[in-house]
């Protein structure tokens, strides 16, 4: 008897110590978790979120074919990202490597259970940063909602992902020429937003405008599910820039504390604008405001404090704002869902303020040693004009591929009919 109670006590001590065992090699539980649970988040928000939203803004005849897209570009670019995508954007690319990564990771080569990075499972690191890569050509689905062919989506999203998100997520997340200058982007305001909204109005101006733009009216079919999607955004948020920080501590706790309250703060400036503007406040208005916000925090929400978060979430609501009314009745530019104007101009907005409010004195994480806020100021301006310029070019270069080999836009009459029918041959609502 006292040979087993001798075991049993032997083999609960090996059970409290197992956990230690099998995180020793330098893998931390606790940020193991968070990033695991910041992984579903950020997906949270491309699907349901990120669909939902989009899916409620345009009209009802479409509504299916821009959740089907959402969905698509999810499947589409895992497959990408597990052949080669994760292997340009972080592996070493030697010679090219500060344009590139290698080839050393394809097909996921070397990713294991017991392959690391940094203090995570390298398998918890992979899923991660291949939610950004889903959820940034699925932005761009709103520059062309209502009038691009299913099969040219595709084929423009494969590529799209290939030329550009690839290789600026390696410039600045992967020990590119951006990270060797110290350009602060902590969750995408280059790599996901400015990509996404370049890409979107350079979509939207190669496509041309809607039938009837802007004459005709296109509200909203259901802003229920607007609302509903953009709450979906809006939590799977904290893991997007949460997240970022890659460990559960306090850099993944104030990105979180700052993303709220830039969120609230473009929301409520929206909102007020409007209701000065028009006389009520819209439920388009405050999620749009709130967008904004999310979209502009995310380049400096591991860098600043919670007043430079309140004054970038007000930025975001006056700057946004007058950019949307600016591209759409001034322009006359039909970027659908404002996706520029929101999530371009918010990512250039949030990542040139981040060079500003990360320092110390406005409550920020502070400045490199030796380098001045005019030098960080400098970095983040070069990060953005590098972005900018080669998304835009990269991707009308693509689209006119696209349309050269297969097309890029539907007939008049498919359109008329909406993509519901002419592209999938379903009803999103059979009334």
């Amino acid at each position: 008897m006292k040979l087993l109670s001798s075991l049993s006590k032997l083999a609960g001590v090996v059970l409290l110590l197992l956990p230690q065992l099998v995180f020793a090699e330098g893998i931390d539980s606790g940020d193991t978790a968070w990033i695991l649970t910041s992984t579903a988040l950020v997906l949270f928000m491309s699907l349901p979120g990120l669909a939902l939203f989009y899916g409620g803004l345009v009209r009802a005849k479409n509504v299916l074919s821009v959740l089907m897209q959402c969905f698509a570009i999810a499947c589409v670019v895992t497959v990408l990202w597990m052949i080669y995508g994760y292997s340009l954007s972080f592996g070493n690319g030697g010679d090219m490597n500060a344009w590139i990564g290698g080839l050393d990771n394809i097909f996921l080569g070397g990713v294991s259970r017991i392959s690391t990075n940094g203090t995570l499972p390298e398998t918890v690191f992979v899923m991660f940063q291949m939610t950004f890569a889903i959820i940034t050509p699925a932005l761009i689905v709103g520059g062309f909602a209502e009038r691009m062919k299913f099969s040219s989506m595709l084929m423009f999203s494969v590529l799209w992902s290939t030329l550009v998100y690839f290789p600026i997520c390696h410039w600045v997340w992967g020990g590119g020429w951006l990270a060797q200058m110290g350009l602060l982007d902590y969750a995408g305001g280059t790599v996901v937003h400015i990509t996404a909204g370049v890409a979107a109005i350079v979509a939207a101006m190669v496509l041309g405008n809607r039938k009837g733009f802007p004459g005709t009216p296109m509200m909203p079919h259901n802003m229920t599910m607007t609302l509903t999607g953009a709450g979906m955004l809006w939590v799977g948020w904290f893991g997007f820039n949460g997240g970022s920080a890659v460990a559960a501590n306090g850099d993944a706790g104030m990105a979180i504390l700052v993303t709220h309250i830039s969120a609230a703060c473009g929301a409520l400036t929206w909102s007020a604008i409007e209701w000065v503007k028009y006389g009520k406040p819209s439920a388009l208005g405050i999620v749009t405001g709130m967008v904004a916000g999310l979209g502009t925090i995310t380049p400096a929400s591991g860098f600043v404090g919670p007043a430079g978060a309140l004054f970038i979430g007000i930025s975001a609501g006056f700057v946004c704002f007058t950019c949307t009314v600016f591209i759409k009745r001034t322009l006359k530019i039909d970027d659908s869902l404002d996706v520029f104007p929101v999530h371009g101009v918010g990512g250039i907005l949030g990542t040139f303020l981040a060079g500003i409010f990360v320092a110390s004195g406005f409550g920020g994480a502070g400045l490199a040693e030796g380098v001045t806020m005019s030098e960080q100021v400098g970095v983040q301006l070069i990060g953005i004009l590098a972005t900018l310029v080669w998304t835009a070019v990269i991707s009308y270069g693509i689209l006119k591929l696209v349309d050269k080999l297969i097309g890029l836009r539907v007939s008049e009459e498919e359109e008329t009919e909406g993509l519901d029918i002419s592209q999938h041959e379903e009803r999103g609502y059979i009334l």
